[in-house]
């Protein structure tokens, strides 16, 4: 469980902006989370696509798809969107190499009602235009037309499920587990691992001003290597 005030603490920084103190994936580095907990491959399609202010942050509630035809692998007793949890990021992991989608305009209809701070997709969504008239925070790997029935069915949620990092050879999977902390703007999405959520912290925090600091050196004109070795020791 993550501790009281953390995520609040969290939500002060970004992935990666400057303007914001300094980058939770940079932090995440030197905590020593593979790839820095950079969830590559995902991107921002609402409210806006890969611009503007709009944050998500929040704990993981997982929803593991399956294929269709799959009959060997559990099966809910309620629709997997009844399940959401009140202030989680809505984390689906879909069934690689599929054109379907497996979220889409009902889905965040739900998860908007229930108050969900938003989702991410490892897979396609739908609706594109039905997400951003609610002003939803969405991240998915790409899009599609096609919806989920006869493609794939909700198995498992609040389960630790795997991300796949593709552009790395060899990487294996990130596990993203209920409760680890999902942060996208839109540079894009980073997976913080709960025991590690107030280092990250202290990390951000101390680097805030640093960065500020050089930031400010830049634009008044210094040069970027003394500037780096003076206030980066």
């Amino acid at each position: 469980m993550l501790e009281p005030g953390l995520l609040k603490a969290i939500q002060n920084f970004t992935t990666c902006d400057l303007t914001s103190g300094t980058k939770i994936g940079d932090a995440l580095v030197k905590l020593r989370v593979a790839h820095g907990g950079y969830l590559s491959g995902l991107k921002m399609y609402s409210p806006q696509y890969c611009s503007g202010s709009a944050k998500l942050c929040g704990p993981a509630h997982t929803v593991r798809m399956v294929h269709a035809s799959d009959k060997t692998s559990p099966t809910l007793q309620q629709h997997f969107a009844d399940s959401i949890t009140p202030g989680s990021v809505v984390f689906v992991s879909q069934p690689e190499g599929l054109i379907s989608a497996c979220w889409g305009g009902l889905m965040s209809t739900r998860a908007s009602k229930i108050g969900a701070a938003g989702v991410v997709i490892d897979g396609r969504f739908r609706d594109i235009n039905e997400h951003r008239d609610m002003n939803i925070s969405l991240f998915a790997r790409g899009s599609s037309i096609l919806g989920s029935n006869s493609f794939t069915r909700a198995s498992e949620i609040n389960v630790p499920v795997q991300y796949r990092i593709e552009e790395v050879e060899d990487a294996g999977d990130v596990v993203i587990r209920p409760g680890d902390i999902i942060m996208g703007d839109a540079d894009g999405v980073v997976a913080i691992p709960v025991e590690v959520v107030r280092d990250c912290v202290k990390l951000c925090q101390e680097r805030a001003d640093i960065d500020e600091k050089t930031m400010e050196a830049l634009r008044n004109g210094e040069e970027m290597g003394p500037t780096l070795k003076r206030l980066r020791k």
